[in-house]
């Protein structure tokens, strides 16, 4: 080859290097600084114009920027592999640590927040007719609230509840939006907005949900499930002190219900089996998901796998999770359960990408077709295949190509003929 062709061939080369680096840097850069478009239509976009181009002019088929084709020993291919590699790596960490944030192993760290509230307290009485509730779909921690709203009946006793959409690119922080500022009833867009609006500007934070709102007040009541798990049925006491009129037609529609999630004789089995499906399973599954070192995923994978065969024992010995009835320990593990087959385990390896809980944890399987089939206000609870398509479709660190599977149903979880 003739010096002057091979100094081409090297100049070339290192371009497409520099542009294949440049890539994640420009979709990074999109991400965090352009509020709407496709990152990757943007990103590509910038590269079009560019003059080695993108992929085999002429040719039908596209090779990316060709560079393991024209790799040389003046830039060897183990140099391009390793520093696309590293680049890479370094932007998908910048943006896994945007989105869930991480303690110095690399293991994600829940922020939590504590509004303090308490219905039942003079600042939030117990009143029918006060409260709103604001859940998204996919999310487990408002599928607990949607469960036990469901389980109780407390619907009548709410003013209601508004059901979000998740929609990241729309929402000004955050990802939850309202379908109209009519659906919020407070008049705003997205939860951004209704977050300032309830602190008059003085929340910093993460805008999320589950929220528990006071509509007389104006104010936040909480957005940690497990605190509202435990204020929502306090409103059954209101049914003590209703007319005989309002009790027929309530007792009517609840005659096949529950009247509580905590019998006081459970209470504190039932908070101690909590706290280790939080640490095991619940949270677990995101610290799968959302670790950037594998020391932190092994360990977290590890908790999962403890978890899945604690439950799988203890459903051995009793339909439910603390006995023979259905508890707020049940409503606190079914949504990851559920969600389990078409989402933890292949999106986030959570306990390792094969585990199937038809085929390997035959109880805990018997356990969600019981809560399925058998507990009034389960099945209507949640939309499984919507869930499972947000987590593809908005969690772009961990699905880049953006390919959605072809969603798990009841049908496909055995909990549907």
């Amino acid at each position: 080859m003739h010096p002057s062709a091979r100094a081409h061939a090297r100049f070339t080369l290192r371009m497409r290097l520099a542009a294949l680096l440049l890539l994640p840097l420009q979709a990074c850069a999109f991400t965090t600084m352009s509020p709407t478009g496709s990152v990757a239509a943007r990103a590509s976009s910038q590269l079009q114009g560019l003059p080695f181009g993108i992929g085999d002019k002429g040719n039908s088929i596209d090779k990316g920027f060709n560079i393991l084709e024209v790799a040389t020993t003046v830039v060897p291919q183990g140099r391009i592999v390793g520093t696309a590699k590293g680049s890479l790596n370094f932007v998908w960490k910048r943006m896994m640590t945007e989105l869930a944030p991480q303690d110095k192993s690399g293991l994600y760290q829940r922020p939590k927040v504590d509004f303090g509230g308490v219905i039942g307290s003079a600042e939030h009485p117990l009143e029918r007719n006060r409260y709103q509730v604001y859940l998204g779909n996919p999310c487990p921690w408002c599928h607990r609230v949607q469960l036990v709203i469901n389980v109780l009946g407390l619907d009548e006793d709410l003013v209601g509840v508004t059901n979000l959409i998740d929609d990241p690119i729309k929402a000004s922080r955050g990802g939850w939006i309202f379908r109209s500022k009519e659906d919020s009833k407070l008049n705003v867009r997205d939860m951004r907005e209704m977050y300032d609006k309830l602190t008059g500007g003085s929340y910093k934070g993460r805008c999320t949900a589950p929220a528990l709102v006071d509509l007389k007040s104006q104010t936040i009541v909480a957005n940690e499930s497990p605190d509202i798990l435990r204020m929502l049925p306090k409103l059954l006491e209101l049914r003590a002190t209703t007319s005989d009129d309002e009790k027929s037609h309530s007792n009517a529609q609840s005659s096949s219900q529950l009247t509580t999630l905590v019998p006081p004789e459970l209470e504190s089995y039932i908070d101690e089996t909590n706290a280790w499906v939080y640490q095991l399973l619940s949270n677990g599954v995101y610290q799968c998901g959302f670790s950037t070192t594998q020391q932190a995923y092994d360990a977290a994978s590890r908790n999962v796998r403890e978890g899945l065969e604690r439950c799988e024992e203890r459903l051995s010995k009793s339909p439910f999770m603390c006995g023979d009835t259905f508890t707020e320990s049940d409503v606190m593990l079914l949504p990851t359960m559920l969600r389990y087959d078409g989402v933890y385990s292949p999106l986030f390896k959570a306990g390792g990408t094969h585990i199937s809980i038809p085929n390997q944890f035959p109880n805990i399987q018997a356990w969600r077709q019981r809560c399925w089939r058998e507990v009034p206000g389960v099945s209507t609870s949640t939309d499984l295949a919507d869930a499972n398509e947000s987590y593809y479709k908005q969690l772009f660190p961990l699905n880049p190509g953006g390919i959605i599977p072809t969603p798990v149903t009841a049908k496909d979880l055995g909990l549907e003929p």
